[in-house]
């Protein structure tokens, strides 16, 4: 069964719309207007093996926040799509992620249960046009929609470019990772039967 969903939404900020494919392998296209933020999701998307389109459109005029949060909802939701009822995934997983002098660490469980747990300080508080916090903005969305319990510590680094790129990358592969097939495990992965 296909591992996939597209997702719209549109609000009086933004109109976006994402697809993606859990088993797609690595085809992106990233287009939101705010040019650092499709960087990093294509460096998500890449790490993540995930076949991911977004095409936002935002109040770019006011800032880059309405666009950037509710791209992780939209993510979000189409990842909760594609995962269906979870059968046979992996489920936990944890990475840490280099970036030249940035070490990121990046824990996942699939649990049904959506959180952001972040301890990523960064300095300065902009890279370009885009504000260092909105890289938590992004995965708090994201991991709420999706039901995920999602860790993200930064343990080294100085260079805000590279932090926030060591987040993306770190968070797509761990995504990765937990949402991969184990053709060890039966039907769901949790003792209560259902995620």
């Amino acid at each position: 069964m296909a591992r996939s969903a597209t997702v719209s939404r549109e609000t009086g900020e933004t109109k976006i719309t994402v697809s993606l494919d859990l088993d797609g392998g690595a085809s992106i296209s990233a287009h939101t207007g705010v040019g650092f933020f499709d960087h990093m999701l294509s460096a998500f998307g890449r790490h993540g093996l995930l076949s991911l389109s977004v095409d936002a459109k935002g109040d770019l005029e006011v800032d880059a926040h309405h666009t950037v949060e509710d791209t992780g909802i939209v993510i979000g939701q189409a990842l909760a799509r594609a995962m269906g009822d979870k059968a046979g995934i992996t489920r936990f997983s944890t990475v840490a992620m280099v970036m030249d002098e940035a070490l990121v660490l990046c824990a996942i469980d699939v649990s049904g249960r959506g959180g952001c747990y972040w301890d990523v300080p960064i300095v300065p508080e902009q890279v370009g046009l885009f504000d260092t916090e909105l890289g938590q903005e992004f995965f708090v969305a994201l991991a709420r929609e999706a039901g995920i319990s999602l860790h993200v510590r930064k343990l080294a680094g100085e260079n805000s470019h590279h932090i926030l790129e060591a987040c993306f990358k770190g968070v797509g592969r761990a995504l990765r990772l937990a949402l991969e097939l184990d053709p060890r495990v039966e039907g769901i992965p949790s003792s209560k039967g259902s995620l």
